[in-house]
C-alpha cells in the first residue's frame, strides 16, 4: 500500500478544477421593541442586519455589487475555517461581536456570483438587539442597518443573498417553534401577551396568532410557570387594566425526537 507521501508525488492539483473563491456570509436577526401606548404590550418587530456595499473595496478598486445591500461576509483565509471567518468579517464589517452563530447551508450555485465559481458557508444567529447597539460601518462596508422582513423585499440584494435570508428564516422559525429562544427577548417576569408578542415575529401559528386560544393553550407550556409571591400569584396591569397574570421561565428544555412522531 502506498504512503501518503509517495501517494502526494502523483498527485497534481492542476488535473482538478479548484473554486475561485471561499467565503462566509452572516445573517444577524434581532427582535426591537416599539412601545404603543398604555396597557399595550410593545410591539415587537423581527429585523436583520445588514450592510450596504461600498463602491470601492479596501484596495481602491471598484467593488463588486457596489452599493446593493447584503449580508455581512468576505472570503475565508487560509489558516482559518469558515466559522471563524463569519465572526472575523462579522466584526470588521459591522464592528460586533461576541456572540455564537450557527452553521446552517453552503451555496454553490453555477452563476451566483460574477466573479467566478464563488461558495459561501452560510450563518445564523438571533440575538437580543443590545448586542447590536455598537453596529457601525466598517472595511468595505458603506452602512450597516437594521430592517424587518418587510423592508428587505424592497432592496436590491447582492448576489443570492435574498435565497440565503429566506433559508435562514427558516432556521429560525425552527429555532423558535422548538427552543426557549423566546427567552432572550423577554424580561425575567413577563405577562402572556409579551410573549405572544415575541413568538409572532417568527411564527404566524393558528393558535398563537388568536388571542382566546393563546391565553388558553399557552399557560400550559412545560417551560414557563407562574410567579408567587409568599404563596400568592403574582399579577400585573402594567399591558392590561385588569391584572394579568405573571409568569417566568423555568429550567424545562423541550426535546424534540423524530422517533417520537406518529406516522
Amino acid at each position: 500500500m502506498s504512503s501518503n507521501k509517495e501517494a502526494m508525488k502523483k498527485y497534481n492539483s492542476k488535473d482538478y478544477i479548484t473554486p475561485d473563491g471561499y467565503t462566509s456570509d452572516i445573517a444577524v436577526f434581532t427582535i426591537i421593541s416599539e412601545d404603543v401606548g398604555s396597557y399595550k404590550p410593545p410591539r415587537k418587530t423581527l429585523k436583520l442586519m445588514l450592510i450596504k456595499r461600498a463602491m470601492t473595496n479596501t484596495e481602491g478598486a471598484p467593488n463588486i455589487e457596489a452599493g446593493k445591500w447584503a449580508l455581512p461576509g468576505g472570503f475565508i483565509q487560509p489558516d482559518e475555517t469558515a466559522y471563524d471567518a463569519a465572526l472575523r468579517e462579522l466584526e470588521e464589517e459591522t464592528n460586533v461581536a461576541g456572540f455564537k452563530i450557527k452553521h446552517f447551508g453552503t451555496y454553490d450555485q453555477p452563476g451566483r456570483d460574477p466573479r467566478g465559481w464563488i461558495i459561501s458557508n452560510a450563518h445564523y444567529a438571533i440575538v437580543p438587539e443590545s448586542e447590536l447597539k455598537k453596529r457601525k460601518a466598517a472595511d468595505d462596508a458603506a452602512d450597516v442597518e437594521l430592517f424587518s422582513i418587510e423592508e428587505i423585499a424592497k432592496l436590491e440584494l447582492a448576489f443570492d443573498h435574498e435565497k440565503i435570508i429566506n433559508d435562514a428564516l427558516w432556521f429560525i422559525k425552527k429555532d423558535m417553534a422548538l427552543t426557549t429562544l423566546a427567552r432572550n427577548f423577554l424580561p425575567e417576569e413577563f405577562v402572556l401577551s409579551e410573549l405572544q408578542r415575541v413568538l409572532l415575529t417568527v411564527l404566524n401559528d393558528p393558535w398563537i396568532r388568536l388571542d382566546a386560544q393563546f391565553y388558553r393553550k399557552a399557560p400550559a407550556l412545560p417551560f414557563i410557570e407562574k410567579v408567587m409571591v409568599d404563596g400568592t400569584a403574582k399579577k400585573s396591569n402594567a399591558y392590561s387594566k385588569i391584572p394579568a397574570q405573571v409568569y417566568t421561565f423555568n429550567e424545562y428544555e423541550p426535546f424534540v425526537s423524530i422517533y417520537n412522531a406518529k406516522y
